[in-house]
C-alpha cells in the first residue's frame, strides 16, 4: 500500500483507497483465514462477546473462540453455533476471573485476541491483561522497542481492557507492533490521564505511547515507524449518528480483529474495519432511517460492502 499522509492533514479512507489496498487472499479453508479469541462476556452482559465475535466472522475470519463467563458458556456457543464457546472460571457476581489455565491453547493458536468486550469488573481486567502479559514473558521490557511488528498474534483492546492498560504502560514489550486501541472518547481521555482536547494530536500521543495502532470516532492512528510504508493518520469519510448504539463498538472491534486475523498490518484492520462500520451504519440509515438500527445488524452488512470494495 502507497498512499501516504499529506502535509496539510489525515490520509482520507475512501473506497478508491480501500481498492487499492486489498485484503489477503481468502486462501483454500477457514485455516488460511485465521482464528479470533475473543476474552470477555461476564455473566451481565455475555451480547458484548456475541457481537464482537460475530463480526469478526462477518469480517472473514476463518474460525472463532468466545472465552466467556462459565456461566453464559453454553447459551453463547449455542447463539452462534459457528464458534467454540469456552467457560472461564468467574466470581461470585459472575465477573470472568484472569486465570487462563483453559484457554492456554486456544492463545497459543490464535492470529488475533480480543479482550474486553463484556469484562464488568475493571480491577479483575487489569490483572487479566497482566496475566496475559506476563504469559509471554517480558514484563518490564518496555512499551517501545524495535520498529518493526513483534511477533505472536495480535492484540485488539476495547472497553475495560483499554483502562487496565495504563498501569501496565512500561510492560507492553511483549505487545510492541501487535496492539490495536479501539476506545471511544471517554476512554481516549482515560488511555491519556486527562481530557481530550485535539483529537487527531491526542490520538498520535496514545499511539506512541503504547506502542499501538488505534481506532477512535473514525480517526486511526499508527506510531511513527511501525509500518514505514502506511502513513500515521487516516479519516474515515463517512458514517451516521446512529453508529452511537450499544453494543456498536464491539461490533467495531470484533470487525478489526476478524480483518487483523486475515493477515493484514494493525493499521488496515483498522481502516478496513472503521470505514466498513461506518459503511453498515449509511446502510442501515437509509433503509430504517438515521436512527434505531441495532448494532447486530452492522455485521451483517460487513460480507456485502467488501465484496463492493473489493471489486
Amino acid at each position: 500500500m502507497s498512499a501516504r499522509a499529506e502535509a496539510s492533514g489525515p490520509t482520507l479512507v475512501t473506497p478508491s483507497l480501500l481498492r487499492e489496498w486489498p485484503l489477503p487472499a481468502p486462501g483454500a479453508d477457514k485455516y488460511s483465514r485465521g482464528s479470533v479469541l475473543v476474552v470477555g462476556g461476564a455473566r451481565a452482559t455475555p451480547g458484548a462477546a456475541l457481537l464482537a465475535g460475530t463480526a469478526s466472522l462477518r469480517a472473514g475470519a476463518g474460525k472463532l473462540t468466545l472465552a466467556v463467563a462459565e456461566s453464559v458458556s453454553v447459551q453463547l456457543g449455542v447463539a452462534v453455533p459457528e464458534c467454540g464457546s469456552i467457560g472461564l472460571p468467574e466470581t461470585a457476581a459472575g465477573s470472568v476471573k484472569p486465570e487462563l489455565d483453559r484457554i492456554s491453547s486456544y492463545l497459543d493458536k490464535a492470529n488475533a485476541i480480543l479482550v474486553g468486550p463484556g469484562l464488568d469488573d475493571p480491577d479483575l481486567a487489569n490483572e487479566l491483561l497482566e496475566a496475559l502479559l506476563s504469559r509471554e514473558g517480558g514484563a518490564g521490557s518496555g512499551a517501545q522497542g524495535d520498529a518493526g511488528a513483534g511477533e505472536g498474534p495480535a492484540v485488539v483492546l476495547d472497553a475495560y481492557a483499554l483502562g487496565a492498560l495504563v498501569p501496565l504502560e512500561d510492560q507492553l514489550g511483549p505487545w510492541h507492533g501487535r496492539l490495536i486501541l479501539t476506545p471511544n472518547p471517554t476512554e481516549a481521555e482515560v488511555l491519556l490521564g486527562r481530557d481530550v482536547n485535539d483529537l487527531e494530536k491526542d490520538l498520535a500521543e496514545i499511539s506512541a505511547r503504547f506502542g499501538a495502532v488505534v481506532s477512535c470516532q473514525g480517526l486511526i492512528t499508527q506510531p511513527p515507524g511501525l509500518n514505514p510504508d502506511e502513513p500515521e493518520l487516516w479519516k474515515i469519510t463517512t458514517g451516521y449518528g446512529g453508529l452511537g448504539t450499544s453494543g456498536s463498538g464491539d461490533v467495531l472491534a470484533g470487525a478489526i480483529a476478524g480483518f487483523r486475523a486475515r493477515g493484514t498490518t494493525g493499521a488496515q484492520a483498522a481502516c478496513w474495519g472503521t470505514h466498513l462500520h461506518a459503511a453498515a451504519g449509511d446502510r442501515l440509515a437509509s433503509r430504517m432511517g438515521p436512527l434505531g438500527f441495532l448494532a447486530r445488524e452492522l455485521a451483517d452488512e460487513l460480507p456485502a460492502l467488501m465484496l463492493e470494495f473489493s471489486v
